[in-house]
Order: C-alpha cells, then sequence, then structure tokens
C-alpha cells in the first residue's frame, strides 16, 4: 500500500517505521526536518517539509497515489483539515484522523472521519488497568 503520514511526532514516526518494516511505500510530511532524526536510520521512505493542508506539498508526497492517510500532528485542526482534503478532495479510501478533544471526535464522526481520540483510548486503557488490578486483588484474597 501507499501511505502517506502528516506529523513526525512520536506517533507519526513510529507507525512510520512500522508501515516501512511490513514492506509499504511510506511518506511522511513534518513541518521540521528536525523531526525526521526520530525516524529509524533505515526508514527507506520519503521525507517531505512542509504543511500537511497544503495540496502541492500532499501531491509532492503521493497524495494522489495514497491508498491511505494518517494525520497524526499535535494539532486537531491541523488533523482534521488535511484529512478532509486527502478524503473530500483526492479521494483517498482509507484516512485516519488523530483527534484530542473527544467532544469533536464524535462530531466529526458523524462528518465520516474515521478518528482516533488518545484521550479517550488512554483514559479506557487507565479505567481497565484500574480495575483488572482490583479483581486480581480480591481474586487473590478470596
Amino acid at each position: 500500500m501507499n501511505i502517506v503520514i502528516l506529523g513526525c511526532g512520536r506517533v507519526g514516526s513510529t507507525l512510520a517505521t512500522m508501515l516501512d518494516r511490513a514492506g509499504h511505500t511510506v511518506s511522511i510530511i513534518d513541518f521540521s526536518s528536525e523531526a525526521f532524526r526520530r525516524l529509524e536510520p533505515d526508514f527507506s521512505g520519503t521525507t517531505i517539509v512542509g504543511n500537511g493542508v497544503d495540496e502541492e506539498i500532499l501531491i509532492r508526497a503521493g497524495i494522489k497515489e495514497a491508498d491511505a492517510f494518517a494525520a497524526v500532528t499535535n494539532g486537531d485542526n491541523r488533523n482534521i483539515m488535511s484529512s478532509q482534503i486527502a478524503k473530500e478532495i483526492f479521494n483517498v479510501k482509507k484516512v485516519v484522523c488523530r483527534i484530542y478533544d473527544p467532544i469533536r471526535e464524535s462530531t466529526y464522526h458523524e462528518l465520516g472521519l474515521e478518528t482516533i481520540s488518545p484521550t479517550i483510548v488512554g483514559a479506557q486503557l487507565i479505567f481497565e488497568a484500574l480495575f483488572s488490578d482490583k479483581q486480581e486483588q480480591q481474586t487473590d484474597k478470596g
């Protein structure tokens, strides 16, 4: 698959590395060339410095041939805008957008964007961890 990623922070660089190792063609966009230092030395994908809501930058990244697009910057607005551009203008089949604000996430779900909220996912995992420890302690006593 051809995959374009917006954002080369911790999540973006890890995702790019995982996809690259799995044999996918990966292009990753970030405002800062410094961000690409997070990529593994053997990363074979393409790196593009620029704004992911700029159509020309997306085209340079291969959005016209992309099978998937992931927006994982630390800005909800940038992720939402770039995801809408990928989906609506370039007709990318699979678009995934990270959104920190759980209230906004539900709104964008309604608009047809596939979103992941680390706030909700993290809270759920912590909730489960808190109660799984409690249940294990009760089981040990009982």
